[in-house]
């Protein structure tokens, strides 16, 4: 294998090596060839180019533009709506104002948001609770430590 990558080495640099040398030859025989016509001739499209293409890239781009607007007209899109415009308007028919009631009801299918949501707060009131009997426990334990300093021991 190590023979293998040797003798590969020698070919690579030598395909390079004359890729360089054709890359040379071909472009500076190019330019040592040309007339005077070419040279005008080269000089009128890259000059047609440079200012045209400001006015090209304008031309696509308003091309672009109506598509797009033909698109979205065909695809039914109603114009940019905020979701922030939406909160508060629509009365979600069969849901009370963000109540806290504990309905322990199988979830229908336009109402499983607020069960979740119950759950949530369920759940949430629950870890509240054992966070504070742990904080008062703890507490307890520590004002115990504090009296038995000060109480005689015999």
């Amino acid at each position: 294998m190590a023979n293998h990558t040797q003798t590969d080495t020698p070919g690579i640099t030598a395909l390079l090596s004359t890729w360089a040398g054709n890359f040379q030859r071909n472009t500076t025989s190019a330019f040592t060839q040309l007339r005077l016509e070419d040279y005008i001739r080269l000089v009128v499209i890259i000059g047609g180019y440079c200012l045209l293409r400001p006015y090209i890239i304008k031309l696509g781009a308003k091309l672009q533009m109506k598509s797009h607007e033909k698109d979205s007209a065909d695809h039914g899109e109603m114009g940019e709506m905020n979701p922030n415009e939406l909160r508060g308007r629509v009365a979600i028919p069969g849901v009370d104002e963000d109540s806290d009631e504990d309905d322990d009801g199988d979830a229908a299918g336009r109402d499983w948001g607020r069960n979740a949501r119950m759950r949530q707060r369920k759940f949430i009131r629950e870890a509240l609770e054992r966070e504070e009997a742990r904080l008062r426990e703890k507490a307890e334990v520590d004002s115990d430590k504090d009296i038995d300093e000060f109480l005689i021991k015999e």
